[in-house]
């Protein structure tokens, strides 16, 4: 494959992302706004994540990464970084939220999206550089098998 050729492959494989990680996100943010009534801010956070996860998993590794082999260790590593997003995804949130001045208690929308869309922006670029690089990596053998 030509530099040209594997630079147009990266870009379409990014946009494949950003679809994937929107369809994801749109998921984490109706769950995140329904459950606020009813659970925690950090709580609320934690069920939207795992609801959006999800989304992503299915989406990134039959579409965007195309991987269409079964691997328990993929399903590891997908959890393990999703985990650690995860908890970095949380912190990130209740630290916006308790530095935005008078958000806790009774944080206004405008403040909680703002935390939101902060953490959701950094568990992105993580979630990203982990998946392409870690849990769906291609290997030299799969590179010469396509």
């Amino acid at each position: 494959m030509s530099s040209s050729e594997g630079t147009k492959a990266d870009r379409g494989q990014l946009l494949r992302f950003v679809v994937s990680g929107s369809s994801a996100v749109a998921t984490d943010t109706t769950i995140y706004w329904l459950c606020l009534p009813y659970l925690p801010p950090s709580a609320a956070k934690a069920v939207s994540f795992i609801s959006g996860t999800l989304v992503a998993y299915v989406l990134n590794k039959f579409w965007t990464f195309k991987v269409p082999h079964r691997s328990h260790a993929e399903i590891v590593k997908f959890g393990c970084l999703y985990l650690s997003t995860l908890g970095i995804n949380v912190l990130v949130n209740r630290v916006i939220l308790n530095c935005l001045p008078g958000s806790l208690p009774g944080a206004t929308d405008r403040h909680i999206m703002i935390a939101f869309l902060c953490a959701t922006g950094i568990s992105t670029v993580l979630n990203y550089l982990g998946q392409r690089f870690w849990v769906f990596r291609k290997t030299n053998i799969t590179r010469v098998i396509e």
